[in-house]
């Protein structure tokens, strides 16, 4: 890279909570926060905000007339992005870009307004511009009063790992000099679910087992994503700063060749190409962590683990993922594993998949890899260095 890319602030709105210390403390625990729901007519495993979160969310939906007619999805990132850009210290005169993606956009909102037209062959006013994709990031930039510019993008599950790509590109032109990139997901909704289940690749909810959504374990037999709610995003600056979290050492992508609208190879190619590329001249065993994408299918995490073993040889690195204890946020999930991996260079220590085969850290924490992969197969693997 031809200057460094800081990392300033993170945060975000998830089961794991709000606040760093208790997104922290939770990781410290080994019970999964996925539970059976009842969503529409279908009680299935998801994961909902943690308590406080929904009260902070419901506060900002009753704070100014506006707001009560936006999707979750909306709230959930002007919550995330009012804390990060207040922590990264930048001033209400501060300009910088937003990209906050979306798997799926206001989703709720969406299946409502849909329910409702089905029903009485009317749709209401505010229907569209409630609805579009665009209504995330343009709703960050009106609450945060900011003049710089906004994006909105889907790549479906590697959302959030595109924005951040999308804000390295800005902030090596030299076209801006800070940007807030991440993803918001609100996926908790019957249509949703019910694509999902179509698929197989969802979580029985007849299942006993304490870890419902059992992401890098090779010894099930039958698909166990579930899908979670949450908001995600980090602020970025170019070059050195002193209040760095930790810097963009790299970034990799690529795309898988399909030969089905949600597949991928049994290898992974878009993964080997993403973390090779993402590497770059870094030797493989300076990397300590990968936070793998991983989503609880079958193929998905058996082709991913494979991918990882062509390119880091025998000496893997350690490998963890937070899905099996908030399941899957779609478009959020690569920035919430983002959060993870900044987490674990920080308290330098690694947090195990409580029903993996134990790994043990041997020496501090100075580099991690981040996966994302989305259906269509476009990987996005991030290496993040501490900054000393």
């Amino acid at each position: 890279m031809n200057s460094k890319i800081a990392i300033t602030s993170f945060a975000s709105v998830s089961p794991l909570g709000n606040d760093p210390v208790a997104v922290w403390e939770s990781y410290q625990s080994e019970e999964s926060l996925i539970k059976p729901n009842s969503i529409g007519t279908a009680t299935v495993f998801a994961s909902f905000l943690a308590e406080e979160s929904k009260q902070k969310v419901e506060a900002l939906r009753l704070a100014e007339s506006n707001y009560k007619s936006l999707d979750d999805s909306v709230l959930f990132a002007i919550l995330a992005s009012r804390q990060a850009v207040a922590t990264a210290g930048w001033k209400p005169d501060t300009v910088f870009g937003i990209n906050i993606g979306s798997s799926r956009g206001a989703t709720q909102l969406f299946e409502k307004h849909l329910t409702e037209f089905l029903s009485t062959g009317k749709a209401q006013t505010l229907a569209s511009p409630t609805t579009t994709l665009g209504n995330i990031s343009s709703w960050v930039a009106q609450d945060l009063q900011n003049n710089g510019p906004e994006i909105s993008h889907s790549i479906t599950c590697s959302t959030a790992l595109h924005a951040l790509l999308n804000g390295i590109a800005w902030l090596r032109s030299g076209m801006a000099d800070k940007f807030l990139v991440g993803g918001s997901e609100a996926p908790l909704t019957p249509f949703t679910i019910a694509q999902m289940q179509a698929m197989k690749i969802y979580s029985s909810v007849e299942s006993d087992n304490p870890y419902p959504c059992r992401t890098f374990d090779f010894s099930k037999t039958k698909n166990t994503m579930v899908l979670g709610e949450a908001a995600a995003v980090i602020c970025m600056e170019n070059e050195t700063k002193e209040n760095a979290l930790a810097y963009v050492e790299g970034f990799g992508y690529a795309t898988e060749n399909l030969t089905h609208s949600v597949s991928i190879s049994a290898e992974a190619t878009c993964f080997q190409k993403s973390m090779k590329m993402a590497l770059g001249k870094t030797n493989p065993e300076e990397i300590d962590v990968i936070v793998t994408h991983s989503p609880g299918t079958i193929q998905g995490d058996l082709s991913e683990r494979k991918a990882i073993e062509i390119v880091f040889g025998k000496n893997l690195p350690l490998l963890t993922n937070n899905k099996w204890k908030i399941g899957h946020t779609f478009g959020a999930s690569g920035m919430l594993s983002v959060e993870m991996a900044l987490l674990m260079l920080q308290h330098n220590q690694f947090i195990n998949v409580p029903f993996l085969e134990s790994q043990q850290q041997i020496r501090p924490l100075q580099k991690i890899m981040v996966n994302a992969v989305g259906f269509g197969g476009n990987a996005v693997s991030i290496v993040l260095s501490k900054n000393e």
